[in-house]
């Protein structure tokens, strides 16, 4: 019995509900995907595992397929999915340029996965028609986002039905709504190497928005890129099943504006409306005129509403907190494109402490810079674990716990990223208590205490990872934390004998 139904919300449009009480961890939806192919706006990839591939100016290369002469690598001769297109273009004599714009964008490829989405509608129809024919696509949005409309309506719509000969089979009307379709409900996945594709799920992909979600989903690309969510907490009959189109750390302003522009909704849930944001201040600014006033939005999702302070009188238009933002983010972006090194860190550090005197300590771009930071203490030069002193692993511990703080809030339960986070937590916790029993400080009970701590961390890390496909960076990350939990409980094991 299946464990959700589809029900039509008035705000949302079609959305799926649970059916009977599940409980955390628990698989709702698992299902293969309708196609798969490249991202749009992606450089030259392989049409078969989405690997770059590199092409001279010329447009040379010995990674072309040996019938249709797209790209296609060695290793993914004869690969089912590319055989409908390679037969279609071979037919036609289409030929592939290799041409990448400045910003390394291959717009011939454009069409792919539109066309296998087609491809698949005509072997199909019976699962077009039930499944993905009454998915959201927004024509009439999207047709005022003139410029996009224009180079998709010319590079998919137009190229397929003139160059590729495909006007008796495929309506102008029909690609359109595809390529909306894709747009608004398609979900990135990655290859077991890491390689960036998109998938169109017709049951997963009709899933609610809310910036707190109630699921999660993993993709397996050992399996056909099966996708199967489960219950991020525990649920409800009849409850919504809920998902995060957005990236749940950034702020409210930046998740609205990504949401309208790319799902064509307003997001109306309990967290975009409120000022504070759960009571993180995730978004808050300082006040600029008193010491110990918040700058709050009067309306979070309002573009035109104003901020006033929780203490005294001053008050600043929500455009004048967008653009001290962009300059925020520009900083950010600036020292994010640098690659990894001391310099780097250095300067995160400061832009860190610059931004202590304008937000508030957990706003997001705060907390953008301490995700920055804890991925650069213990990997790069000059800080690396066994160069750390004991106060910058507590810096470390304590950057953790900061981010933690947030994702209790905005993603409780089974939570990736949280997973993350408590593995980089428990290395600064195991060398502070190592230290700290050599020291002297610590006793070996002491020690041990900490230690089962830090393995009740690493025992969550890997309950959220479990579901992860094993061949995956995060299946493999489970892998290494289920070892560091062993090693530590021996450890531990090897204490209580000693006493």
């Amino acid at each position: 019995m299946l464990k959700w139904r589809i029900v039509m919300d008035p705000l949302m449009g079609r959305s799926l509900v649970t059916t009977e009480i599940v409980k955390k961890g628990e698989m709702v939806v698992e299902e293969s995907p309708f196609a798969i192919g490249p991202k749009q706006n992606s450089g030259i990839v392989c049409l078969g595992c989405y690997r770059d591939l590199f092409f001279g100016e010329d447009g040379d290369s010995l990674d072309r397929c040996e019938r249709c002469d797209w790209p296609l690598c060695s290793a993914c001769f004869d690969i089912p999915d590319h055989l409908g297109e390679c037969e279609i273009f071979t037919k036609a004599k289409v030929h592939f340029a290799g041409n990448v714009s400045e910003d390394g964008v291959c717009t011939q490829l454009d069409c792919i996965t539109p066309l296998r989405v087609l491809l698949v509608k005509e072997s199909d129809p019976d699962r077009w028609e039930r499944e993905i024919a009454p998915m959201e696509y927004h024509n009439e949005e999207r047709r005022k986002m003139v410029d996009v409309w224009n180079a998709d309506f010319v590079n998919i719509a137009q190229y397929l039905r003139g160059p590729c000969r495909l006007a008796e089979r495929f309506s102008e009307d029909l690609i359109m709504q595809i390529v909306g379709i894709l747009e608004v409900n398609a979900f990135e996945a990655r290859t077991t190497l890491g390689y960036a594709l998109r998938c169109l799920y017709p049951i997963t992909g009709i899933l609610a928005h809310n910036c707190v979600p109630n699921t999660f989903r993993t993709i397996h690309p050992s399996e056909g890129f099966k996708i199967r969510l489960r219950a991020m907490c525990n649920l409800n009959e009849g409850q919504q099943l809920q998902h995060s189109y957005t990236y749940t750390l950034n702020g409210t302003s930046q998740r609205q504006e990504h949401l309208k522009n790319g799902k064509f909704f307003t997001c109306e849930c309990k967290r975009c409306k409120d000022p504070t944001e759960l009571g993180t201040n995730f978004s808050t600014f300082k006040c600029s005129k008193c010491e110990e006033g918040w700058l709050l939005s009067t309306n979070p999702i309002d573009r035109s509403c104003y901020w006033k302070c929780t203490l005294c009188t001053f008050q600043t238009s929500n455009n004048a907190i967008q653009k001290a933002l962009s300059v925020m983010q520009s900083e950010v972006a600036t020292l994010q494109a640098m690659d990894p090194s001391p310099q780097k860190l250095q300067e995160t550090e400061k832009l860190m402490r610059k931004y202590r005197v304008v937000v508030h300590p957990l706003h997001f771009i705060q907390i953008g810079l301490r995700q920055n930071l804890i991925e650069m203490y213990g990997r790069v030069a000059e800080y690396e674990l066994s160069e750390l002193p004991d106060v910058m692993l507590e810096h470390k511990e304590e950057l953790c716990r900061q981010v933690l703080h947030v994702l209790d809030v905005f993603e409780p339960g089974l939570s990736r990223t949280r997973a993350m986070m408590l593995y980089e937590l428990h290395v600064p916790l195991v060398l502070l208590a190592k230290s700290g029993f050599i020291s002297g400080v610590l006793t070996a009970e002491a020690l041990k205490l900490k230690l089962l701590d830090v393995i009740a961390i690493l025992n969550e890390c890997v309950d959220i990872l479990q579901y992860e496909d094993p061949e995956t960076q995060e299946g493999n990350l489970c892998k290494v934390a289920q070892q560091a939990k062993n090693q530590l409980t021996q450890s531990v094991e090897g204490l209580t004998v000693a006493e």
